[in-house]
């Protein structure tokens, strides 16, 4: 409708969702940070303007390298794909909103049943840089060689909401865990998915490749909680006003050289996983290995990696990667914290996990 103002303007956060795209019926959206994005509502590329607009974004489709900067349509019209007129390929995608659920969920089908085509411009943190009607999509493309690049787009270096704390294990310590590993039942680490309702674990090496060991030793057990206890839950206190009560598994994970890495994701985006509110990464050999930092792509290409013994504290919510070894093994102790409140939503979300 001419004249409407659009839902979103310059600096607003955008919501994250799950919809079908590029062969993922529930594609997370909130996973491609880290790069610039253009979002487009298309309605149906079977409405001459909208074809038009993507005859416009055609001559600039090569900047869209997945790299710096990637595109996604959203379509309202289950014929668009089936009848040749949008087609998936690297960097350019769409998403299949036939429920309109992502539409309704940006504005662009109001409450008056009106669909109102537009186009963001989203910066790597996933808030927005401009709104324009579809018709500038083209133009919209065209400025994107001329935006900073991905680290300086705040005009500053950034810095993830993160808890650096050193001295959480003692060196010895590590030593006891990493043997503990070597010495305990070994498996290949997965990663929750929502599927058909449930939460299911999924192994993907493509996507994460990990050996873990679960910790049986009960002196080892103690001494990770009582060190937590004393050393991380309290910084968390002070920093984030929030009085962790519970912990999740005691976990030795290996990422090795060649093989060891996990991509960018979320720790709580499934029922399974809702209650989850801090990850802990404590490092427990820094010297033996190459490459495996962490990395917070929503908060520019900085990466992290904690001194032996010493611990990355972060929310759940963050999308984050731990990058590929490229030398040596890199172990880590990977708990979860959360609240007595989270923990009554762990238990009424149980009933949703299965075994896919």
């Amino acid at each position: 409708m001419a004249g409407k103002p659009f839902p979103y303007t310059r600096g607003d956060s955008v919501p994250l969702f799950n919809a079908p795209c590029a062969g993922n019926p529930r594609f997370a959206f909130g996973s491609v940070a880290g790069r610039y994005v253009v979002l487009a509502f298309l309605g149906s590329a079977a409405q001459p303007p909208v074809a038009a607009a993507l005859a416009a974004l055609a001559p600039h489709e090569r900047v869209f390298d997945d790299e710096r900067a990637c595109f996604f349509g959203v379509t309202v019209d289950a014929d668009d794909v089936a009848a040749g007129r949008l087609a998936d390929r690297p960097g350019l995608r769409f998403f299949d909103d036939h429920a309109l659920a992502v539409s309704r969920l940006y504005g662009a089908l109001g409450d008056d049943g009106v669909f109102q085509a537009f186009a963001l411009l989203i910066d790597p943190g996933l808030r927005v840089l401009e709104a324009v009607p579809l018709s500038q999509l083209g133009t919209l493309a065209a400025s994107i060689p001329a935006l900073p690049e991905i680290g300086a787009h705040a005009g500053m270096e950034v810095h993830a909401p993160v808890l650096i704390l050193p001295r959480v294990f003692e060196p010895e310590f590590c030593a006891a865990l990493i043997a503990a590993w070597h010495g305990g039942e070994r498996t290949a680490s997965g990663f929750m998915r929502e599927v058909d309702g449930r939460t299911v674990e999924i192994r993907d090496p493509g996507f994460k490749q990990r050996q873990d060991h679960t910790l049986e030793d009960q002196a080892l057990m103690t001494g990770a909680r009582e060190r937590i206890l004393r050393r991380v839950i309290p910084e968390i206190a002070k920093a984030f006003q929030f009085q962790v009560t519970r912990m999740e598994r005691y976990l030795v994970a290996r990422y090795a050289a060649g093989e060891g890495h996990f991509r960018a994701h979320r720790d709580n985006t499934t029922k399974g996983t809702a209650h989850r509110r801090f990850a802990v990464s404590i490092n427990l050999c820094a010297e033996n290995h190459e490459g495996g930092d962490l990395r917070f792509p929503e908060f520019g290409t900085r990466s992290y990696k904690p001194a032996t013994g010493a611990a990355v504290v972060f929310g759940c919510g963050l999308l984050h990667e731990v990058l590929p070894v490229t030398k040596g093994e890199r172990f880590a102790f990977l708990p979860f914290l959360y609240d007595d409140a989270a923990a009554a939503i762990r238990v009424e979300n149980a009933r949703f996990l299965g075994t896919g």
